[in-house]
Order: C-alpha cells, then structure tokens, then sequence
C-alpha cells in the first residue's frame, strides 16, 4: 500500500498540482492585499469613504452606528455585508484578469501541439477494405 501511494504522489501530474495549487495560494494573498490595502482606500477616498470592508445594512437586531462588522456580528445582528462583497468581487476580477494574461502570454511563448498527419480518409480505407476481400 506505501508503494502505490509513494507511485501516486511521484507522478507528474500530481506534484504540477500541489505546486500550482500552493502557488496560487500565495497569488490570492497579494491579489487581497492588493485590493484590500490598495484599490478599496482609493475607491473609498472617491466615494467619500475610506474603510469598505465596514459597510453593511443590519437586516435584523440592533446595532448602533458606526459600529464596526466584526462587533455588529458578534452583538448578534443579522447583517448584509456588501462591502465585503464587493471586496471579494473586485478580488475575484483582478485575480481572473492576471490569470487570463498569463494563460494569454504563456500561449503566445509556448510552442503549439504538433497536428496528426493525415491519414487515409473513410472512403480510403473502405476501398482497400473491399478491394482485400475481392481478392
């Protein structure tokens, strides 16, 4: 049984996985700190307000103003957390969009997949298929 597994995690496939998937890990860290300590302060600065991560309508419960999400949930408000939302959102699309230059550029650099000659069409092989059983 340790063979098979040591067979299982020796193969390419995998370790290319655990190293893509650790990578991207780390990836999705800079891409949240990058939202989160970069773009959403600029974004809060135009829109009039700094801290986005805070902003949320209570749906049930009493909560006073300005209180911050962590203690409006922990007070036991039912909270809709847009703010975080649109964080994630805006995580999500600066995340897909490197993603989508470097699967763009690594396309171009790449060299790409050799064709199948052509062989023989059907109609090819049916003829010489009739013609060995004629014979």
């Amino acid at each position: 049984m340790f063979s098979e597994f040591k067979a299982f995690i020796a193969r390419g496939n995998v370790l290319d996985l655990a190293v893509g998937v650790i990578i991207g890990a780390a990836f999705g860290k800079i891409v949240s700190s990058l939202t989160d300590d970069v773009l959403m302060p600029a974004i809060g600065a135009v829109v009039g307000d700094t801290d986005f991560s805070n902003k949320y309508v209570v749906l049930s419960g009493t909560v006073a103003e300005g209180t911050p999400l962590a203690a409006a949930r922990e007070a036991g408000a039912n909270v809709l957390a847009w703010g975080s939302f649109i964080t994630a959102v805006i995580n999500f699309l600066i995340l897909a969009f490197v993603i989508f230059l470097i699967v763009r550029q690594a396309n171009k650099v790449l060299p790409k997949p050799e064709e199948a000659p052509d062989g023989p069409s059907e109609v090819d092989l049916l003829t010489e298929i009739r013609d060995a059983l004629k014979k």
